[in-house]
């Protein structure tokens, strides 16, 4: 099994935290979120134990954390502090399981005066999983999104679409972004680890995270 996956979106709320309680759930594996703004409502660490059934253990604390809901590098500025990648380090851990990291935003989000997102992926050094819409305007936002990824030259497992399958949109990220359709993740009417553990087996190719 890989050492982790690095979880980036197209855009904010396309689905990253659940993808990641999926994998979480599924492989098994790990949670780490290292930058968590809108704290104010909840953090994604709680979101993903909750969603995966897992104990709080399984979940590494957040680098930095902030109340605001807004893009890293404001929410910092609000809270009088500059994130530092420095800071940001994998957490140690003796359990041999792979380690789902979650970017918050998309790539180009920035996280402090000169880095965005794209920097902190390069940082961690893990391979790619970038979630996006399966619905119509996610051609053009998946193709930019590997477009700066690819430019950064940093490693990309695959495309994961939430939402309704679109063959056609599909095979036009392939085509274009030259990139695999890692999975598929359709509504849910509920969402807990028997869930996510059965729309790993049944949408999406194992030997990709493997």
């Amino acid at each position: 099994m890989a050492q982790g996956f690095f979880i980036t979106g197209t855009d904010t709320n396309v689905g990253k935290t659940i993808l990641s309680a999926l994998l979480c759930a599924a492989l098994p594996a790990r949670y780490w979120k290292p930058i968590q703004t809108g704290s104010s409502e909840g953090t994604d660490r709680e979101q993903v134990l909750r969603w995966a059934g897992m104990s709080a253990d399984m979940a590494a604390p957040e680098a930095y954390i902030f109340p605001d809901p807004v893009s890293p590098h404001l929410a910092a500025r609000s809270a009088g502090a500059e994130i530092s990648l420095e800071r940001i380090i994998l957490p140690d851990d003796s359990s041999n399981l792979p380690l789902i990291v979650e970017g918050a935003g998309g790539v180009m989000v920035p996280v402090n005066s000169r880095q965005f997102m794209l920097d902190l992926i390069g940082h961690l050094s893990l391979p790619v999983v970038l979630a996006a819409r399966s619905t119509l305007g996610t051609i053009n936002h998946t193709l930019l999104s590997l477009r700066a990824l690819h430019d950064a030259r940093l490693s990309v497992r695959g495309v994961v679409l939430i939402g309704p399958e679109n063959v056609e949109n599909q095979k036009a990220i392939e085509y274009y972004g030259d990139v695999r359709i890692a999975g598929l993740i359709p509504e849910l009417k509920e969402i807990n680890r028997q869930t996510l553990c059965d729309t790993f087996t049944r949408h999406f190719n194992r030997e990709m995270f493997a």
